[in-house]
């Protein structure tokens, strides 16, 4: 298996934080994590991208400790829903930076560019772009160690129906080359078009894993908003 989350648990007084979870996920599964707000989808990924301490559990990528902050950003990306870009700088700036972070060449920058056609902005910062761009910006990002696993927090959230099928696209084709991606989402039409295993999160704890057919037929979609 390539994730394994032991008992993952996050605590918030005076409000619902995160139940003991555990589940595992094994190498190119594309993962939809569904739930109304607050049920602790956001809260599950920063804590798996070590974003969030949590208050308890423990968290391993192929055999690394989710406390090894140097070889996780090797094993696992993340996309956070409003991305962690530095607004006053250019694009090529950031994306410099993060490399020297993540200790990878130079030359990755320049792929990345290429990659999610940024040449033309290379130099524009990032408060100038859409969020359409930014969202490209903060993708790349999460790819500049090549890491096998990927985490997207409402990888759509705030784009125009082009742009969302653009993203749709891209990780579709992450999703072919290999990738493992866990993303959340309360788009029905989101899920149904990408992920291949469902995880619904109610009230902090996870009350659904299976597959996408098993979770469309089920009192919990039916039950899930109303």
């Amino acid at each position: 298996m390539q994730l394994q989350v032991n008992h993952l648990t996050k605590v918030y007084p005076g409000k619902k934080g995160l139940l003991p979870t555990t589940f595992t996920v094994e190498k190119g599964e594309l993962i939809a994590i569904v739930g109304h707000n607050g049920a602790g989808k956001s809260t599950l990924l920063k804590m798996l991208a070590h974003w969030l301490v949590p208050d308890g559990g423990a968290v391993r990528v192929e055999g690394v400790d989710l406390k090894n902050r140097l070889a996780l950003v090797r094993k696992m990306g993340f996309v956070p829903e409003t991305p962690n870009l530095f607004d006053l700088f250019s694009v090529e700036y950031n994306l410099k930076l993060f490399a020297r972070l993540f200790r990878v060449p130079f030359s990755r920058v320049e792929e990345t560019l290429k990659e999610f056609n940024l040449l033309s902005h290379r130099r524009h910062n990032i408060i100038d772009l859409s969020k359409g761009l930014k969202q490209r910006v903060s993708i790349g990002r999460s790819l500049l160690a090549d890491p096998p696993l990927l985490l997207f927090d409402e990888p759509t959230s705030g784009l125009d129906f082009e742009m969302t099928k653009d993203i749709y696209t891209l990780l579709q084709r992450l999703h072919a080359s290999g990738k493992t991606i866990l993303f959340t989402s309360h788009r029905p039409e989101e899920i149904k078009t990408l992920a291949t295993r469902i995880m619904v999160l109610h009230q902090g704890g996870l009350v659904f894993d299976g597959p996408p057919g098993d979770y469309f037929q089920s009192n919990i979609h039916e039950n899930l908003y109303a």
